[in-house]
């Protein structure tokens, strides 16, 4: 079995138990032609991808020193180098694709809120999150994981929390257990109300999670007289993907 260096960069942890690298590439549902791997690092999880037939496969890694070791393991394979974080994702293709990686931690949220902006060019994405992100991003209205994330990609894709990783997969091994969710775009091409409203009423419902909305959204400056009275009497946790839909939709400018 192949083990990568210990070698940590942008939070990173690199997996080393090939079991668990072929479980996540075969967690792709294959409807997708082209595929992106994030942070591939020393290969673990690309050598599971790189050989599947029929597969525009390319990968975005940060680090010269894994781009290098890339270009020489597999010299037919696109190597990207730069930050996924920062790059033109509608110039990496002709078309959708799938999006796979042990995303590093301390990015993993953001990487997120990139699909989730381009939702319509994301259709898939299988990743291995810390647990606790992958419980939030996965979670229903009603939990106390439930959060931003968790309304903003539910409105546009199916969930699915697939299995849990231990920590000693890793080199270095992480002090908290990881997580693989996989993300299915839904038949919603466009929410039923102001977009840019509906993530900017999340996301002022969440800061202060603990109030109730007729208090969270009090920082918006917005007339909430139309908005029903059951629902302002709720906390962000416990309101649905529905629900801050109907609210965005009551809302008016004072």
């Amino acid at each position: 079995m192949e083990t990568v260096k210990a070698k940590k960069y942008l939070g990173q942890h690199f997996l080393k138990d090939e079991h668990i690298a072929e479980r996540i590439a075969l967690s792709l549902s294959g409807s997708q032609r082209h595929l992106l791997e994030i942070g591939p690092g020393m290969g673990v999880l690309t050598k599971y991808l790189v050989t599947q037939p029929d597969l525009d496969f390319r990968c975005v890694e940060i680090d010269s020193e894994s781009v290098a070791f890339l270009h020489e393991r597999y010299p037919m394979l696109q190597v990207i180098e730069g930050d996924f974080l920062k790059m033109d994702l509608t110039t990496l293709f002709h078309d959708t694709f799938a999006l796979i990686g042990n995303f590093p931690y301390n990015i993993s949220s953001q990487i997120l809120f990139r699909v989730f902006d381009h939702r319509n060019l994301i259709p898939e994405v299988v990743g291995m999150f810390q647990k606790e992100v992958a419980e939030r991003i996965a979670a229903h209205p009603g939990s106390k994981t439930y959060g931003i994330l968790s309304v903003l990609l539910s409105a546009f894709y199916n969930i699915e929390y697939l299995f849990t990783v231990d920590e000693h997969v890793f080199n270095p091994p992480p002090k908290v257990k990881s997580a693989v969710i996989r993300l299915t775009r839904n038949d919603v091409k466009r929410l039923e109300c102001d977009e840019q409203l509906f993530v900017q009423t999340v996301k002022t419902g969440f800061n202060q999670r603990r109030k109730t909305l007729r208090n969270a959204l009090k920082p918006m400056g917005r007339d909430l007289s139309s908005i029903p009275a059951e629902l302002l009497a709720k906390r962000a946790e416990q309101l649905s993907v529905a629900d801050f839909i109907l609210i965005t939709n009551q809302l008016k400018e004072t």
